[in-house]
């Protein structure tokens, strides 16, 4: 299946990822829908979702927004694992009883689920058992193709092996957190993606905002932001004095190329040779102009790895 450079991330529709704690912390229906359309506007055909976001508010939004825009071309992918308990914990839940029955509930809400991931593995579901129930679902056309997120490279050859010896469907693609501060994928998994032909389609491409002018001399996270709402929950060990000074330096680099430094930050992940599509979510209109930077400008090889050196594994 062909995709666009980059995937819009619908996560922050709702709330802030699938913690209760952040629900109500994000967007807000209306302006899901308009970041949305200004998605489709800059040729992104791809919208990543989850039953778990914002309380399934996302997917209801990115449903409405599917129904009432009618846009042709358009994938839809959602992941099913993460299941809230009452006490605001997040627990996870990949057998194939819930598997059916929140892939139900979601092709309900969206109106179809074309790619279908595990949001994250589970420790006390049999792999074959999921890799069964994903299979299942593909042969009954409910989904065109699965794949697995915040897996280790050890879990993705656990699910790969499963996988083979059953006969059954393997992954297309997998979704990892990576961006310039978190490369540690680049030693193990993304090897693995390569040798075995699978897509990679990473997540929190700027570290929540890290990766940008807005925390650099001195500014604080401001009320509201990702990093001052659930920077300890998503984003651990983003928000530095070591990490910013390595950004001030990108700074320089971005300057020289004129774009921002999210622009020279996902233009350096949209040029790894390794990465399919990053997602993006950006949740006010001017920070898709990154988004344009990026996809406007080619690092050459010498270019993207000036800026790895900044940013070392």
């Amino acid at each position: 299946m062909a995709v666009s450079e980059f995937v819009f991330g619908a996560g922050a529709i709702g709330g802030i990822g699938s913690s209760p704690a952040t629900r109500d912390h994000g967007l807000s229906p209306e302006e899901g829908l308009a970041r949305l359309d200004e998605a489709r506007d800059l040729g992104i055909t791809v919208i990543d979702t989850a039953d778990a976001y914002g309380g399934g508010e996302s997917e209801r939004t990115v449903g409405r927004w599917l129904a009432e825009r009618q846009a042709a071309g358009t994938l839809v992918a959602t992941k099913v694992g993460n299941a809230a308990r009452s006490d605001g914990s997040v627990g996870v839940d990949l057998s194939a009883t819930h598997i059916a029955r929140q892939l139900t509930q979601s092709i309900g809400r969206l109106g179809r689920v074309d790619l279908y991931l595990s949001h994250v593995p589970d420790p006390d579901t049999p792999v074959e058992q999921t890799i069964e129930a994903f299979t299942q679902a593909r042969a009954d056309g409910k989904i065109r193709a699965y794949g697995v997120c915040n897996v280790s490279a050890a879990q993705l050859e656990e699910i790969l092996a499963a996988a083979d010896r059953a006969a059954l469907d393997r992954p297309g693609w997998v979704q990892n957190g990576m961006s310039l501060l978190a490369r540690g994928g680049e030693q193990d998994v993304l090897p693995l993606v390569a040798a075995e032909g699978l897509g990679f389609t990473p997540f929190s491409p700027l570290a929540g905002g890290v990766l940008s002018d807005r925390y650099l001399d001195g500014r604080a996270p401001e009320p509201g932001s990702r990093i001052a709402v659930a920077g300890d929950h998503y984003y651990p060990g983003m928000h530095t004095e070591a990490n910013l000074g390595r950004v001030a330096r990108l700074r320089e680099v971005a300057r020289r190329h004129g774009v921002s430094v999210s622009g020279a930050a996902l233009a350096w992940l949209r040029a790894h040779p390794l990465v399919t599509a990053p997602i993006v979510s950006p949740s006010r209109p001017a920070q898709w102009q990154a988004v344009r930077e990026a996809v406007a400008l080619d690092l050459s090889a010498d270019e993207q790895a000036e800026i790895s050196a900044i940013f070392p594994i």
